[in-house]
């Protein structure tokens, strides 16, 4: 993946940047590998630092409706100073470890709609001057696959993905954000329950798995939500016999029902002080999915409706930009 831009705040004649990512999907927690490639402009430029960032298209809800905006949730110095001489040519390597809880934007190949980006930022002579945004693709874990395909086995399809900004109330959590899966009901809960909604926040030691469930209403009774949360190590995976345990967990949401009128688990305000909610809309959904066999909850796609999807949020994402504020994120 490359992308090139000419440092237009730094006027003409200013470095070029080429960032190249090392091809295909990485996973949450490994690495994220590269070279930055710059060419010198009209004159010789002393470039203070070159760094990284991760951004990502984050939906936030407040009391004025639904936004959507880009969160940093990682930053990375890969270089000091250095003089980059006029026309010269000069490459940093780098190779850096993505957050363990960076969103999946993919699954068995298909993508989910979730936007993720990285920048590259110069510091030249007192300016600082971002370049466009690359595209980063990030494959499930193995246990969050194994987990991912026992639901489908069980007959729960794909609705849609997005990510949500806030917290989860009693989890490890560390970004400010979080991914949402939502998941049509299996044919055997489909009476009891309109959706289930799927979380993962992984970790070194393993896989924190928030399950909700969006539950139906009756005549006497309305609708409710119920959550339960369970722990996965990286390779408990093995072994298992997912689809029995999984299906216990959805059992255990389904009969809940003493929980159907407590506090919402996901809370409002965050230590940056914005306001969040949690929906359960669609979202930037990509289409439904096929559950059957060893696809799992491989995505279907509909036609070129999916992919047009696709690519449009990936542009809107590119061209919002320039203009906009990101917060979050660490050196």
């Amino acid at each position: 993946m490359v992308f090139k831009k000419l440092l237009g705040s730094l006027g003409v004649g200013a470095p070029t940047v080429d960032t190249v990512l090392t091809s295909g999907a990485t996973a949450p927690g490994g690495s994220l590998s590269g070279q930055v490639h710059l060419k010198g402009g009209g004159a010789d430029f002393t470039v203070e630092s070159v760094t990284l960032e991760l951004l990502a298209r984050v939906e936030a809800e407040h009391e004025g409706g639904e936004s959507e905006g880009m969160v940093g949730f990682g930053r990375f110095t890969v270089s000091g100073a250095f003089v980059l001489a006029e026309g010269a040519e000069h490459s940093i390597p780098f190779d850096v470890a993505l957050p363990w809880e960076t969103p999946v934007t993919e699954l068995y190949g298909q993508d989910l709609g979730i936007v993720l980006g990285l920048r590259t930022e110069l510091a030249v002579a007192g300016a600082r001057d971002r370049g466009d945004l690359d595209r980063l693709s990030v494959a499930p874990l193995p246990a969050q696959e194994a987990l991912l395909e026992a639901l489908g086995q069980l007959g729960f399809g794909f609705r849609s993905a997005d990510l949500e900004l806030g917290h989860i109330r009693g989890t490890g959590q560390q970004l400010p954000f979080y991914q949402e899966i939502e998941l049509s009901p299996a044919p055997r809960y489909a009476h009891e329950v309109n959706e289930i909604e799927l979380t993962f926040l992984a970790g070194p030691g393993g896989l924190e798995v928030v399950l909700e469930a969006d539950k139906r209403g009756g005549f006497f009774t309305e609708g409710s939500d119920t959550l339960g949360r369970f722990t996965v190590g990286h390779h408990d995976y093995q072994g298992r016999d997912w689809n029995a345990e999984i299906d216990s967990w959805i059992r255990s949401l389904v009969a809940n029902r003493s929980a159907c009128h407590a506090t919402p688990p996901y809370g409002y305000g965050d230590e940056h002080g914005h306001g969040e909610g949690h929906g359960h809309g669609s979202g930037h959904g990509v289409g439904t999915a096929v559950a059957a066999g060893a696809a799992g909850l491989a995505v279907g796609v509909a036609g070129g409706l999916v992919a047009a999807e696709v690519v449009d949020e990936v542009g809107d994402f590119l061209e919002d930009d320039e203009g906009d504020e990101d917060g979050g994120g660490e050196d």
